[in-house]
């Protein structure tokens, strides 16, 4: 489990195409540090497992079906990627509840900065819509952010500087993909509410969204 509170921005350093699946090594310092063979970390979003690690690299196994689902795919040598490692027990949840369990991905839409923010607008695929409430919790290429405005296929967040300086959202353009994890509590009571034959409401910001 993680928060979405990214520790560093790391590198990819090197990429192996294995067929089925791709090798990806990773410079992370921070992350690294105390690391070994099995543990998870969170790249742009994505719970990949250590598989060797050696200095402040890593590498990591990626499945086929995680370069489908993900942006992880778009990667190569020289990319920018957001780190995180698991949340431990009786850490503070400085986030909020993410697995690294990608649902879709979108796209940067537009950019409009500010003096002390920036509003990012990203594209939303139909079938995540239903779970993106204004006020709401979203995880955005492993960053835990608030959604400003939920649209019918978009989503809106306002950046602080530090966001921008640490994340690979201070790099992303127009057309750039994003990995996107919806509130997993909201899945959840859709699931239970769908067992009882039940209809979720239509809360405040989600007209026109639900299904």
């Amino acid at each position: 489990m993680f928060t979405g509170i990214v520790e560093e921005l790391g590198e990819i350093t090197a990429v192996e195409n294995l067929g089925d699946a791709s090798r990806f090594r990773l410079r992370g310092p921070v992350v690294t540090e105390g690391a070994r063979h099995g543990d998870s970390i969170a790249v742009n979003g994505v719970c990949l497992t250590v598989v060797e690690h050696e200095g402040d690299e890593f590498t990591a196994d990626v499945m086929a079906e995680t370069l489908d689902r993900s942006s992880l795919g778009v990667l190569a040598v020289g990319s920018r990627v957001n780190l995180e490692r698991p949340m431990a027990v009786g850490d503070r949840l400085g986030g909020h509840i993410v697995q690294g369990h990608v649902d879709g991905t979108g796209e940067v839409v537009e950019r409009k900065p500010s003096e002390n923010w920036e509003i990012v607008k990203i594209s939303l695929p139909a079938d995540l819509t239903r779970y993106v409430v204004e006020k709401g919790s979203i995880t955005v290429d492993g960053i835990s952010l608030t959604v400003v405005e939920a649209g019918p296929d978009f989503f809106t967040v306002s950046l602080i500087p530090t966001t921008l300086d640490l994340t690979t959202l201070g790099l992303k353009q127009p057309g750039d993909p994003v990995n996107l994890e919806v509130d997993v509590i909201a899945k959840y009571v859709e699931r239970l509410l769908g067992a009882r034959g039940e209809q979720p409401a239509v809360l405040p910001g989600t007209q026109g969204a639900t299904s």
